[in-house]
């Protein structure tokens, strides 16, 4: 599981062509690195998404390279050349099925979570719409079954809806 900032916490992707431009890139990126993407939130100053990875060493320039690009491509959008966009990411590895399982509800619910919608199938730049499409009801009883109050993850960002 991954999360990261960006700098100071600023809304940077405060619009929803940039959370698409975000949203995009974000798959393009990790297609290109072989980063499977089982769950993803993106917000307008930070984002979550849970993965596979063939090979781990991916990880970190497959993120890189996304912080990269988004941020040119913002700043390119809102005329502010050189403006530092992403601050860090956090990221963290379990090999626990009840914790993985625990994750991928966190990061579907992660709007709900903020206040955003109510049903986190609302909110596009999620992944709880696909999963509610594509999952079956059986494993998505499972997921959804595993609490996420007592996961330590770091968001403690605030979050204004995008419309």
């Amino acid at each position: 599981m991954v999360t990261a900032s960006t700098y100071r916490h600023v809304p940077f992707f405060n619009s929803a062509e940039k959370l698409d431009l975000l949203h995009t890139m974000l798959f393009q990126i990790f297609q290109e690195y072989d980063v499977r993407l089982q769950a993803w939130a993106i917000f307008p100053n930070h984002y979550h998404f849970i993965a596979l990875l063939k090979d781990a060493t991916q990880l970190s320039p497959a993120i890189r390279r996304l912080h990269s690009k988004a941020a040119l491509a913002v700043n390119a959008i809102d005329h502010a050349a050189g403006r530092r966009v992403f601050y860090q990411y956090w990221d963290s590895h379990t090999k626990q099925q009840r914790t993985f399982f625990a994750r991928l509800h966190y990061v579907h619910a992660n709007a709900v979570h903020h206040g955003i919608v109510k049903q986190p199938e609302n909110y596009r730049w999620c992944s709880a719409a696909w999963f509610e499409r594509n999952a079956s009801p059986a494993f998505r009883k499972t997921v959804y079954g595993y609490p996420i109050d007592l996961l330590k993850v770091k968001d403690d960002f605030i979050v204004e809806a995008v419309e």
